[in-house]
């Protein structure tokens, strides 16, 4: 495994690369959001951990980058800030993973092989997927319907993914709330519903087929046989 950890704190870095390369898990680091780019640019790695809090361009900053640059590479953020909007944000902006500071190198490893487990299961095994009018490639995290590009954001594609990976199933919001932003919700948070009317206006309005479903009181149903 090879992975880029940018991250502007001498300490942390040395400690996880210690750690990891001990692993052996090859490990490039940046101390700074524009070397961690050039680096993310120029080189393939299995997954990006990213900081939040860095000089030049922060981890929120570069994670967005990346996605819009079409980047699919699993991206953990690393950051002390622990409160669930701080993780909503970064989960928003194409985060895979979050992981609040301090943090055990154990788990840190864990999540680690978790992600580059998932990517290569979901997006090597699988590239692509069609429902009825719609195509899916899991690898370039692009939807379109009836060759309309539904131009999805991160997260609204993660969002799709977990109903596609889910269908004819019927899913709760808390369970849709921990698969896609990794993060319980208080029963007063509307987040779920927010991005599920995102992404209906983008997958299903002008079409005659409806293939996001609610099931009231309960939670969603994609594409029901």
């Amino acid at each position: 495994m090879h992975i880029l950890l940018v991250e502007d704190q001498l300490g942390v870095v040395q400690s996880l690369k210690q750690g990891l390369e001990e692993k052996d898990i090859k490990v490039d680091t940046a101390t700074n959001g524009i070397d961690g780019k050039k680096l993310a640019e120029e080189n393939t790695y299995n997954v990006i951990v990213l900081d939040v809090m860095m000089p030049g361009i922060n981890g929120i900053e570069l994670c967005n980058m990346l996605r819009k640059s079409g980047s699919s590479v699993p991206i953990l953020i690393i950051s002390a800030l622990d409160s669930v909007e701080d993780k909503i944000i970064g989960l928003d902006a194409g985060g895979d993973d979050y992981l609040a500071k301090p943090f055990e190198f154990n788990e840190f490893l864990a999540r680690i092989k978790a992600l580059d487990r998932r990517y290569n299961s979901i997006y090597q095994a699988t590239t692509t997927r069609q429902i009825e009018d719609l195509d899916v490639n899991f690898v370039n995290r692009t939807a379109f319907r009836l060759k309309k590009n539904l131009d999805l954001t991160p997260k609204e594609f993660r969002l799709l993914e977990f109903f596609i990976n889910n269908e004819n199933k019927v899913v709760s919001k808390n369970e849709i709330a921990i698969k896609v932003w990794d993060v319980d919700f208080d029963t007063g948070t509307n987040v779920v519903e927010v991005y599920v009317n995102y992404l209906r206006n983008k997958l299903d309005k002008g079409f005659d087929k409806k293939l996001i479903h609610t099931k009231f009181g309960i939670g969603y149903i994609f594409n029901p046989k």
